[in-house]
């Protein structure tokens, strides 16, 4: 029985916007959305066309005045932000679609914890950041990729804040999810095939010393469970992952348990200093229970997103960004195996 059914079947009818939703598991969410009988809204620049069936409100999401003129009149029972990264954007976003919506949903990240994740530390549960406490910096310039790349965690951790006091304060509800490091066809990053190429090739995976177990969430499910978020009531962050983690080394064995893994430098996507294993106890309270990462990891495998054509250019693998000192009063910036997946992160819209 897919005991997810039930909530998504509440879509039927509604109207639904999705902020981005042009790629990756963006564009697996909007499938969704339209299969559960949803009326969805894409806006977005126009990178890619919307699937058939889907209307198109063309703007800049950064452009409150182009948001304002794309929408009309347009009401929406939710919204899906797939491209929330800053305060400002936050700001923009409460400002627009205040008086818009009665649900605002926002996909987050694993990132948030970052400060917070060390080495062998316990699994990450919602309440360990307080978003009451988080302070605010729109003044920081969030508009310059390098420094957005770096303080990626730090972006999205504000967001949340300024979209949770914001829709506090509406006649509407808010949650954010916290996505895991997520894996599914489509990934242009790039990251899964890293590995599958190195090991034909019989070259080393490189990790850290200790590499930290994570956890993941396969792209398809996370799309379904931003649909049933959306078509939820709950308010408040909520962990998104797959049951179980892995480290970098044991992915590496699981492709082939003969594989070649040595500590070196640059480490490969997915080993990490830090423990970024997530707890789902309160999605499962809520009712949806996620499938095991490692039965998933058959399929993955022999999938597009494993294939050595899959892989990005040298600039986009990781280790290729140096790390700014920390700025006063913010988090430093993340080391490279802890920031490798965040610069590509921003396009998975």
């Amino acid at each position: 029985m897919d005991h997810t059914r039930q909530p998504l079947a509440a879509l039927a009818g509604r109207s639904v916007a999705v902020i981005g939703g042009s790629r990756y598991f963006g564009r697996l969410l909007v499938t969704e959305l339209c299969a559960a009988g949803a009326e969805v809204t894409v806006v977005n620049r126009g990178s890619a066309p919307p699937p058939q069936g889907v209307t198109h409100a063309r703007a800049d999401r950064d452009d409150e005045a182009a948001l304002h003129a794309a929408l009309g009149e347009r009401r929406f029972d939710a919204v899906v932000d797939q491209v929330c990264y800053t305060p400002r954007q936050a700001a923009v976003a409460a400002r627009v679609f205040a008086g818009r919506t009665a649900r605002y949903v926002m996909t987050s990240t694993v990132e948030v914890y970052a400060e917070l994740g060390r080495p062998h530390g316990p699994t990450l549960t919602e309440d360990a950041v307080d978003l009451a406490a988080v302070r605010i910096r729109p003044e920081l310039p969030w508009h310059e990729p390098d420094f957005l790349d770096r303080h990626y965690g730090e972006g999205k951790r504000q967001a949340e804040a300024v979209l949770q006091a914001a829709f506090a304060s509406a006649d509407s509800t808010f949650t954010s999810v916290r996505t895991a490091h997520v894996l599914g066809d489509g990934d242009f990053t790039g990251r899964l095939a890293h590995y599958t190429e190195r090991i034909a090739a019989r070259r080393p995976i490189l990790v850290h010393p200790d590499p930290q177990p994570a956890s993941f969430v396969h792209a398809p499910e996370i799309a379904r469970f931003l649909a049933w978020t959306a078509a939820a009531e709950f308010t408040g962050p909520v962990n998104a992952a797959g049951q179980g983690t892995l480290t970098a080394r044991e992915l590496a064995l699981a492709i082939d348990p003969a594989a070649i893994v040595e500590v070196g430098a640059p480490a490969s996507p997915f080993s990490f200093e830090r423990a970024y294993a997530m707890d789902t106890t309160r999605a499962e309270t809520l009712g949806f229970r996620f499938s095991r990462t490692a039965d998933l990891l058959p399929d993955l495998l022999s999938g597009p997103a494993a294939l050595p054509d899959q892989l990005p250019g040298p600039a986009a693998l990781p280790g290729v960004l140096p790390v700014p000192a920390a700025l006063p009063d913010l988090p430093a910036g993340r080391s490279g195996a802890d920031a490798r997946h965040t610069d590509l992160a921003r396009q998975k819209a």
